[in-house]
């Protein structure tokens, strides 16, 4: 198990696009979403469309709400709270095993869902084709928790995508802000089935590769000097940068508001993607915010 991607929910693609390629990000194009609700069942639009940030390890995803299926009204209700990431996806091999441990912790999963998208690629069109293991809205109060297989991972992760002018290379954790840190590290833990780590105000959950980070907002006001703007709150992620000088540079050409941090430099994402962005060296090591 991994860390696989995270997701903002935002209300426009297009600005959200724009303030991305200002930042040295490459984006995939814009795509719109179907799925079948049961094992079989006929094809219908999720009511959703995405653009992605591919990274050598994990993406970032951008999710904006195109129609008014439950799916998108779900994503409306999560952007009335704040734009910003509001899905965690954890990498799966075995989404039926997954299921299985969620049923049996008491997490009462949905049915899994077939997902798939068009994806163009430099010889035409093709489809990305995933299983996604949901459990009910509002089970997981930090937004969209989710596992997620790729059938067609040579689609998703097309070399020509990779190349970011910010050298973005791996997502390497996620930040929640929450009140009850242990309480979340605990409940993860049973969700996942991998064991938290921490005391006090933060603690974590290590994948093979990356960690989600909880923590709560008196920490990262401290630690990052940024306010929650409701809670709980996804507040943002750590990405590894391959030459840590240039992004720099991109971060500094953006223009949006940054910050140095020691092995890290933080950026503070504007309104119409919301959160922050830690680049770090990949031998940075892990992110700690006591």
């Amino acid at each position: 198990m991994d860390l696989d991607h995270v997701a903002h929910f935002v209300p426009d693609s297009a600005a959200a696009g724009a303030a991305l390629e200002r930042l040295g990000f490459t984006l995939t194009p814009f795509s719109a979403q179907s799925h079948r609700l049961t094992p079989g069942g006929p094809l219908v639009p999720a009511g959703t469309g995405n653009r992605c940030v591919m990274l050598d390890a994990g993406y970032i995803e951008f999710l904006t709400p195109t129609d008014a299926t439950p799916v998108a009204e779900q994503l409306r209700a999560a952007i009335a709270r704040y734009v910003g990431v509001h899905l965690i996806a954890f990498g799966s091999a075995a989404p039926e095993a997954d299921h299985a441990r969620l049923d049996a912790a008491g997490f009462e999963p949905l049915a899994p869902v077939a997902l798939q998208r068009p994806i163009s690629t430099e010889s035409g069109e093709d489809i990305a084709r995933f299983t996604v293991v949901r459990v009910p809205p509002g089970t997981m109060a930090e937004g969209r928790i989710q596992f997620c297989q790729h059938h067609t991972p040579d689609l998703v992760w097309q070399k020509r995508w990779l190349e970011h002018r910010n050298a973005a290379s791996g997502l390497a954790a996620v930040v929640v802000c929450v009140a009850d840190p242990p309480e979340a590290a605990q409940r993860y833990s049973r969700f996942t089935g991998l064991a938290p780590n921490g005391a006090g105000n933060e603690w974590r959950i290590e994948t093979a590769r990356g960690g989600v980070i909880f923590t709560d907002a008196g920490t990262l006001a401290r630690a990052l000097g940024i306010d929650a703007p409701a809670l709980p709150w996804i507040a943002g992620y750590v990405l590894e940068a391959n030459d840590i000088a240039r992004a720099r540079n991109a971060i500094q050409a953006s223009g949006f508001d940054s910050k140095n941090l020691g092995e890290r430099i933080m950026v503070v994402l504007p309104p119409e993607l919301g959160g922050v962005i830690l680049f770090q060296r990949p031998q940075a090591g892990a992110l700690r915010l006591g």
